[in-house]
């Protein structure tokens, strides 16, 4: 036995072996078995860059105004509790009464002294990660911390982004990107559950140990949950899956669950976490750059970027001298030569190598330095320990070409600088986990986007930047990216949601944060999708980028509840046995699937119809959170090659009547296959828009294709 679930939920997580599970699962008492997973992590401007500035001279900050009556639950490598993120400030009132958690001992945590009124809580899974891996490491470069304390360096900087307390005069390697640090929520309670463990220069998550954090949180009292985790495609059923069930309890209680998208971009369909009733997160770049200039040996400049914080002259040379096909491989070195006293120039177009393995390469055969040339979609400056400065193909091919034609080339690298407002932002990050899902592809996902690329936020001094075993430097404040980034800035800014609306569902939440998104930079051009050249859509931002303050006041809302959720479940084929195991025991629940279902008719604030064939009438139900005496008029941007009809066109709301139904007529006017193509519905009353992505693929040969010349656009 691992552990016994009891809190939130019936059940178990055993080592069994597979008779004894075929046996079980025939019980009738048993409603499933299922194998337990290793699931992995994904991983100071963002918050002004949103505009939640924490600083104004006309009204108190929503940031410093609302959220010490939530508590974020974040799950991940835990925590460093001595870090200036997480020391309550002295205006911090006492933990809320309804708080019922622990702050659990263990090696080097103390809670007498790491608990406060800030981190409220702590505890830690180890039983479902030893059963998979054995003995946790208590030696060598990967010893880890029996305890919630954190060695990674991940969960430490999730809690910090989330809900750090404001931390001034923060930078990183004490001169880039210097500022105050905050989280989202900075005024919000934390509480860590550590279920991810250090395992070959990365963090393992078993799904026992998760499903046992979910318990605990549950009835701990936490408001919203943070999980930067997930596992890649080929997705389980969600009846298998451990975060979905989890993620499902908690939302029957009002728990609000947002989960990171996955890394896997820029292809589509390899969205992680889709379930309905969580917020699925996307990565965005903000407005910081760091430029980095490059002089040549013949005066030739170019500005790269860059985390150098000094001057660099020497000489420079090609790849294609020391490695047999010029990749920066290790594998393909020559071994007639070694890279000393030199600046490397390096393609990621030869062999498809990262940044980080061509860095470590070089490091191996002695050289001083790296220039990383790869796609101008996918150019982002990270530390790799090797000074590094990222250039595009055409300037890295200008640059190869200074190297060709001269006896000596040689190059001047300026320090780093950092800039704000001067880049086009924010843009869809190019490692972002891109829709449809490939479990429910009538429900949009990723849902929202928010900042994701080098995100600075609390480290602890014992992790390296790189956390690479030959990396000795210790740090207080890291870069990192990665929709694990964007994460806690969504649970921030719930955590502010729900403190401004206590009664809000958390399917009210969602539909607010994603029908006030915006999808223009601000450059006023549709956000680009970066590891491509075109703009986004909906599959890579999902309704938009965030807009907190926006989000407080959306207008109208899209609500669903469990009941909601079940008939989606039917919708999809579920049986009522699985169902069952889903959801928490409630004589107010039906979970029969007599008669007919549509996944497209939840009431999700957005509208996917993965396969159009005919006409379709689908029906959305918004509730009027504004002024209670308000008129809506509707406007529709249509989809490539459909003819959309709104009936009402126009919804009055009033005391009496706060909640309406519309429906939205959808006639496919071309022959097309296997194309989605984009649009949105737009409630306007003179001050909210309250937008709703429409995305459709028709699947219709050229003779069924239906001709509406005549009909007049709503």
């Amino acid at each position: 036995m691992l552990y016994s679930y009891w809190h939130s939920f019936s059940g178990f997580a055993a080592s069994l072996n597979s008779t004894q599970a075929s046996k079980m699962a025939k019980m009738k008492e048993v409603i499933s078995i299922f194998r337990s997973k290793t699931l992995k992590l994904h991983t100071t401007r963002s918050w002004d860059f949103m505009g939640l500035p924490l600083f104004s001279t006309e009204t108190t900050p929503m940031q410093l105004e609302h959220g010490d009556d939530v508590v974020i639950g974040i799950f991940d490598t835990g925590i460093w509790p001595e870090s200036e993120s997480f020391q309550p400030e002295p205006t911090l009132g006492p933990i809320p009464a309804t708080w019922r958690g622990r702050c659990v001992a263990g090696e080097n945590f103390n809670p007498a002294t790491a608990c406060n009124r800030k981190l409220v809580g702590a505890r830690y899974y180890l039983a479902g990660f030893e059963r998979e891996y054995g003995p946790l490491n208590a030696t060598g470069s990967e010893a880890e911390f029996r305890s919630p304390r954190d060695r990674l360096g991940h969960g430490t900087h999730t809690a910090s982004t989330a809900a750090g307390s404001p931390s001034i005069n923060v930078s990183y390697l004490g001169n880039l990107a210097a500022g105050t640090a905050r989280g989202g929520a900075p005024r919000a309670r934390l509480a860590v559950y550590k279920v991810c463990w250090f395992k070959d220069l990365q963090g393992r998550c078993s799904d026992a140990d998760i499903l046992a954090a979910f318990d605990d949180a549950i009835a701990d009292g936490v408001g919203v949950i943070s999980a930067s985790l997930g596992a890649p495609p080929p997705l389980m059923p969600f009846f298998q899956s451990s975060i979905d069930i989890g993620a499902f309890h908690a939302s029957q209680v009002g728990v609000s669950v947002v989960f990171s998208a996955g890394n896997d971009g820029p292809e589509t369909g390899v969205v992680q976490n889709v379930s309905p009733w969580v917020i699925t997160v996307a990565a965005g770049t903000i407005d910081r750059g760091f430029p980095t200039m490059i002089v040549l040996g013949n005066k030739a400049s170019f500005m790269g970027e860059g985390f150098l914080d000094r001057e660099m002259k020497m000489n420079l040379i090609d790849s294609g001298k020391l490695f047999d096909d010029g990749s920066c491989s290790f594998e393909k070195w020559n071994r007639r030569r070694l890279a000393t006293g030199k600046i490397v120039l390096c393609f990621a177009s030869i062999g498809e190598i990262s940044s980080t393995g061509a860095a470590i390469t070089i490091l191996a055969i002695n050289g001083s330095g790296m220039i990383f040339t790869e796609s101008m979609t996918k150019e982002t400056p990270q530390d790799d320990f090797l000074p590094t400065v990222h250039v595009n193909l055409y300037e890295g091919t200008k640059i190869l070409h200074y190297i060709e034609s001269s006896n000596d080339p040689t190059v001047q690298i300026l320090p780093s600088k950092t800039t704000i407002g001067h880049l086009p932002a924010p843009s869809v990050a190019h490692f972002s986990s891109r829709g449809p899902s490939s479990v429910s592809p009538n429900i949009l996902k990723p849902d929202i986007t928010a900042p994701g690329v080098n995100i600075l936020a609390a480290w602890p001094p014992i992790s390296s930047p790189t956390l690479l075993p030959f990396d000795k430097r210790s740090i207080n404040w890291n870069f990192d990216s990665g929709t694990s980034m964007a994460c806690p800035h969504i649970s921030g800014i719930v955590a502010l949601i729900k403190s401004v609306h206590p009664n809000w569902s958390p399917a009210a939440i969602k539909s607010a944060l994603m029908t006030t998104a915006y999808s223009i930079d601000t450059s006023s051009d549709i956000v680009a999708a970066r590891g491509t050249v075109k703009p986004s859509d909906s599959f890579d931002i999902g309704a938009g980028h965030v807009n907190p303050l926006k989000a407080t006041d959306p207008g109208l809302i899209y609500d669903m509840e469990t009941q909601d959720y079940v008939m989606f479940l039917c919708s999809l084929g579920y049986q009522e046995s699985q169902i069952n195991k889903m959801i928490l025991p409630s004589q107010m629940i039906n979970i029969s699937c007599h008669g007919n279902h549509s996944d497209i008719d939840l009431n999700y604030p957005a509208i996917t119809i993965s396969d159009l064939r005919s006409t379709m009438t689908i029906r959305r139900t918004v509730h009027n959170v504004g002024q209670a005496n308000a008129i809506y008029y509707v406007s529709v941007i249509k989809p490539q090659g459909v003819h959309v009809m709104i009936w009402p066109n126009y919804l009055v709301f009033s005391k009496q009547r706060k909640k309406i139904t519309y429906y939205v007529t959808i006639t496919p006017l071309k022959s097309s296959q296997g194309r989605y193509d984009f649009g949105e519905i737009v409630w306007f009353d003179g001050y909210h828009h309250v937008k709703t992505p429409l995305i459709v693929q028709i699947n219709k040969c050229k003779d069924e294709t239906v001709n509406l010349a005549t009909h007049s656009s709503t």
